[in-house]
């Protein structure tokens, strides 16, 4: 194969395979609504985690070990991340667009009162204050660690990408102890639906931001990211600040602005 600066690399089945086990894990999540078949979720959790696993290890291979990860390759990658984090946005513009909709103009099913009768709300001050706390700590921490990778301070790059993924990890166990503690379900009309989709699917991305860390900070443990070449990292960093963003208008629209 003659070298070349474009981002033309061997054939893979990941992407196919990948498409075809997320269409499936999809269909058995709706339908665990009306069976609660748990043990065919997991075995399709699995095996998206295979097929994720030897998808990212043939591109570690091709930008670490075979250098077809360009300067023209990385800007097209840049543009990827961007794009995709764009789309990102508008899914939660989406959910955002429905609340505002139903918080502005309450429909008299619900009593023309935000939030419905019979929901206490949560104390913005407690829980979600904390955890906003912890949100944009862990955006300082992630910062931190770029900064050790550009000043090629490796002792301590490896420390803030950790804090960051301790952060994300407290960040969900407390979220997790608010939906013990709500007084509401998903299935208490729109607030409900709309609160629990808001904060669980913001929930899935602290998730994927803190798996897509934990392999970054793999990597650094293994000496891949270096001054010139740390595209990976600087993408989990940018998901990350998207993910704390999300959270500022969660705070302040969700718990704050109807307490």
């Amino acid at each position: 194969m003659i070298f070349h600066p474009f981002h033309i690399v061997n054939r893979s089945p990941w992407p196919l395979i990948s498409s075809f086990v997320t269409l499936i894990f999809v269909f058995r999540l709706i339908q665990i609504i009306h069976n609660n078949d748990f043990l065919i979720i997991k075995l399709r959790f699995i095996l998206t985690l295979l097929c994720i696993f030897q998808w990212w290890r043939d591109i570690l291979r091709e930008a670490v070990f075979l250098g077809y990860h360009t300067l023209i390759v990385k800007r097209g990658l840049k543009w990827g991340i961007m794009l995709f984090i764009v789309s990102e946005i508008i899914f939660f513009f989406s959910f955002f667009w429905s609340y505002f909709y139903a918080r502005l103009a309450p429909d008299i099913s619900l009593g023309v009162v935000w939030p419905p009768k019979n929901i206490n709300n949560f104390n913005p001050y407690h829980i979600p204050l904390l955890n906003t706390a912890i949100l944009l700590a862990s955006g300082v921490t992630v910062t931190w660690a770029h900064h050790n990778i550009l000043t090629k301070n490796y002792s301590e790059r490896l420390t803030g990408l950790l804090l960051t993924c301790v952060l994300g990890l407290y960040f969900r166990i407390l979220q997790g102890f608010e939906y013990l503690e709500a007084s509401f379900s998903i299935t208490d009309r729109i607030f409900g639906a709309a609160f629990f989709l808001l904060t669980g699917f913001h929930g899935l991305h602290v998730i994927i931001g803190t798996t897509f860390l934990r392999v970054c900070a793999y990597r650094i443990f293994l000496g891949h990211f270096r001054k010139s070449h740390h595209f990976g990292f600087e993408a989990a960093a940018w998901y990350w600040h998207f993910v704390d963003v999300v959270w500022l208008f969660l705070y302040t629209f969700v718990y704050w602005w109807i307490y």
